[in-house]
């Protein structure tokens, strides 16, 4: 099992975000965490990468204990997280916050300007961006920031990537490119991709397995289709059975 969450629980203010979650994954594979707002979805993800400390239990990695570690040390781990709201380095051109990404993000170290480079323009280059590679980060629309935060995040190549809700807001056609380059990162790359998500037509085309997280808790876990056609997962979040294109998530 590459990634391995035991028990997890985070508290606020004595109050559960997350509560008791157990799960695992495999190299490769796509995991959608789903729910209701609130539910726990970007905690759980911000506690395995190190951005928030657990309460108890524990995240494992590759049977090394990294729960409890800062967010850098996780990230050099080989854990890399990339947020619905772009971060990037207003000052930097597009090629030069990539390179942070490789610089910073491997397992193997702080790598040097030269390597991180050609790791900058080949993750420009998977999520389309290699023709804005000498463009200062304002010249990007939302949609394209997004895409560069991936690319600084695929820059460190990263073993395990949390993606939090980065498709939330995008047309059909910016959908459809995002849904290529996830599958194109975990086909191409092996990595092993963990990913909150409201939009079901792109989870029920991506994702292997979904997990669905209600009060903090594990509510079902399954193949996709199955999963949004279980009673309580209806009734605690999508209000009737998933019906395809038709339905709105």
């Amino acid at each position: 099992m590459l990634l391995e969450v035991d028990s997890l629980t985070k508290h606020f203010g004595g109050l559960p975000a997350v509560d008791g979650i157990t799960f695992g994954t495999d190299d490769g594979e796509i995991v959608a965490v789903v729910g209701p707002n609130g539910a726990g979805k970007s905690t759980l993800l911000k506690v395995i990468a190190g951005l928030e400390s657990p309460t108890s239990g524990s995240v494992h990695l590759r049977d090394e204990q990294i729960s409890g570690l800062p967010a850098h040390r996780v990230r050099s781990k080989g854990i890399a997280m990339v947020m619905q709201t772009p971060r990037a380095f207003t000052s930097l051109t597009v090629l030069e916050n990539a390179m942070i990404g490789g610089m910073f993000g491997s397992d193997h170290g702080v790598i040097g300007e030269r390597e991180a480079r050609q790791r900058a323009a080949e993750a420009l280059a998977v999520v389309g961006l290699q023709g804005r590679a000498g463009q200062p980060v304002a010249s990007l629309n939302l949609h394209q920031q997004r895409f560069l935060e991936l690319a600084k995040a695929l820059a460190g190549r990263p073993r395990v990537l949390l993606l939090d809700e980065v498709m939330a807001g995008l047309n059909e056609t910016e959908l459809a490119i995002s849904i290529e380059i996830v599958r194109q990162v975990r086909d191409e790359l092996g990595t092993a991709i963990l990913w909150v998500e409201h939009v079901m037509s792109a989870v029920i085309e991506l994702a292997e397995r979904a997990i669905v997280l209600d009060f903090g808790k594990v509510l079902a876990e399954g193949l996709p289709e199955a999963v949004m056609q279980d009673a309580e997962v209806i009734e605690a979040y999508l209000g009737e059975a998933y019906l395809g294109e038709a339905q709105l998530a």
